[in-house]
């Protein structure tokens, strides 16, 4: 009994070793048919045994798999960085069990298909409309398909690495590269979209990405118009990687189209945003929809739709991937580029404060609206320094927390309606501020070149500059009174000064006054600046005395 068993593995072991060259040539054949391609396989082995749920029949194992492009359609090369013509499709190692007995002209059923190192290389358009080629798929030994006509029926593709490569027409830009580390599909067969789920690893901000969704029917032609669509989870991405900025990132939503173009609506949060110079976390909360070019994976945001503490505002432009070429005469990425337009509204300004400011409080309270352009170039320094902000910006209903500021902001009210007497008992906190101006934020200083600050009896008009790192204010400007000067001092030091009220009237004011506010954030100082000289102000740091 023993001698026949091995002398039956014997001839299985032999029909499986000839069987081999047919098997291969039909798998060949058939994925050739399949992409309209000439293919490659290195290596193919045949073995008998059991599949992992005990059915009996041949375990096929191959490696060096190579897919042309489409050989069909005219002109197809896909160019490597260095030049020369690269496959569409590289596969390292693949396996998959066929069970027996089989039937003639019935498909081959394979619960289960194996992949491990795959390579896709999507082509550009433009290669796919030159004429000239002229070489066609190698057609299988028609001996073989009508002897054999095995054809093949797969429910799962399991792939374990995986690269996806879609080249881009423009010479100044690199291809967008996507790494899987493990994807599945269901429901195969030909002409039909496929089910697939994903798992990715984003190199950058660090973070895994799940995916579900529909994949195809494969393009043929044009495999970058192949259809795609599904929903992906982000988890736990940390954007302390991007000097200047930290938190943790989720975020979910939706995506469809091609694999050359692609539109996406998610939504994003975060608990603990943040600028890590200042340390201060808010919570951030967006909802996006976004064009993305798959080839060269630049983004248009249309728009963002932000909720920031109480605070709420909107973002629309474009995160463009920027290259330059190295000393190796080749094109390195060297970051993105972000061009966005502003629109802040229903927003508090103490949320942008907090955010932007070491102390726990607020310089000021109030609501704020603000239009402008953000611009943040690619490179090393944190982003607060290379990030440029311009606009327009309204303030209003504003009241400064720090009381003695609150307070020298009530008298000076208060004098500019003509009644000083009331600054004893008045309350501070019932004098609201008005703002409104154009600014500029770069470079670590914020300018305001044309400040409007209105409180009831007064009307200042300032430009100066705040020093972000310092903390330090640096303004002059006038100050327009309601009432005249002798008014403003009131008692008997004003009657004294009744003959000066005609010296600074001015444009309907009872008084034109130039001043200055200087010092530091913590402890600043307002003077009225008549002879306009800064001998009476407090240096900033590092001035010349």
């Amino acid at each position: 009994m023993f001698v026949a068993l091995v002398l039956l593995a014997i001839i299985i072991d032999v029909v499986a070793h000839r069987a081999e060259p047919f098997v291969r040539d039909r798998v060949v054949q058939a994925l050739s048919e399949r992409f309209h391609a000439r293919v490659e396989l290195a290596g193919f082995h045949l073995t008998l045994g059991n599949s992992l749920h005990g059915e009996w029949g041949i375990w096929a194992e191959g490696r060096g798999l190579r897919i042309w492009p489409p050989a069909q359609v005219e002109g197809v090369t896909v160019p490597t960085p260095q030049g020369g013509v690269q496959p569409l499709i590289l596969l390292g190692e693949f396996r998959f069990h066929a069970p027996l007995p089989y039937r003639s002209g019935v498909p081959v059923h394979l619960s289960q298909l194996r992949l491990k190192g795959l390579e896709v290389h999507i082509p550009p358009r433009s290669h796919l409309q030159r004429p000239g080629r002229t070489d066609q798929p190698s057609p299988a030994p028609q001996a073989i398909a009508g002897a054999w006509n095995l054809g093949f029926q797969v429910d799962t593709v399991d792939c374990i690495g995986a690269q996806v490569e879609l080249q881009t027409d423009r010479p100044d830009k690199l291809p967008l590269e996507f790494m899987i580390d493990h994807f599945k599909v269901t429901g195969v067969a030909p002409g039909q979209a496929m089910n697939f789920e994903a798992e990715l690893t984003n190199p950058k901000p660090p973070g895994a990405i799940y995916s579900t969704g529909k994949f195809g029917p494969w393009n043929v032609a044009d495999p970058g118009e192949t259809p795609v669509r599904g929903d992906y989870r982000f988890e736990h991405a940390d954007l302390s990687v991007f000097k200047g900025i930290a938190g943790i990132l989720n975020s979910t939503g939706h995506y469809q189209g091609t694999l050359r173009n692609l539109t996406a609506d998610g939504e994003t949060n975060m608990a603990d945003f943040r600028l890590p110079k200042f340390g201060n976390p808010m919570a951030l909360h967006t909802n996006f929809h976004a064009r993305v070019d798959g080839t060269n994976g630049d983004t248009w945001l249309e728009p963002v739709d932000a909720t920031m503490g109480h605070s709420h505002f909107t973002a629309q432009g474009q995160v463009v991937r920027v290259l330059e070429r190295g000393d190796d005469g080749r094109l390195h990425s060297i970051g993105h580029e972000i061009a966005l337009t502003i629109n802040v509204g229903r927003a508090r300004i103490e949320d942008f404060l907090h955010l932007a400011s070491r102390s726990s409080t607020p310089l000021l309270t109030g609501d704020v609206v603000v239009k402008g352009q953000l611009h943040i170039p690619p490179g090393p320094a944190p982003v607060h320094e290379r990030m440029a902000l311009k606009g327009r910006f309204t303030l209003g209903d504003a009241e400064f927390t720090n009381p003695s500021i609150q307070k020298r902001i009530s008298e000076l009210s208060l004098r500019g309606l003509g009644r000083p007497g009331d600054s004893k008992t008045s309350d501070p906190a019932g004098t609201k501020s008005q703002m409104d101006g154009d600014f500029q934020i770069g470079d670590g200083l914020l300018k305001l070149p044309s400040l409007s600050y209105k409180v009831p009896g007064a009307d200042i008009e300032l430009s100066g500059v705040y020093h972000i790192n310092s903390e330090f204010l640096d303004f002059s400007g006038t100050a327009k009174m309601q009432a005249t000067v002798s008014q403003m001092v009131g008692g008997w030091k004003g009657k004294l000064l009744k003959p000066a009220d005609r010296f600074f009237k001015k444009d309907g004011a009872g008084a034109e006054i130039p001043i200055y506010i200087s010092g530091t954030r913590e402890k600043p100082e307002f003077g009225y600046d008549f002879e306009r000289t800064r001998s009476t102000k407090p240096e900033r740091p590092g001035d010349e005395q």
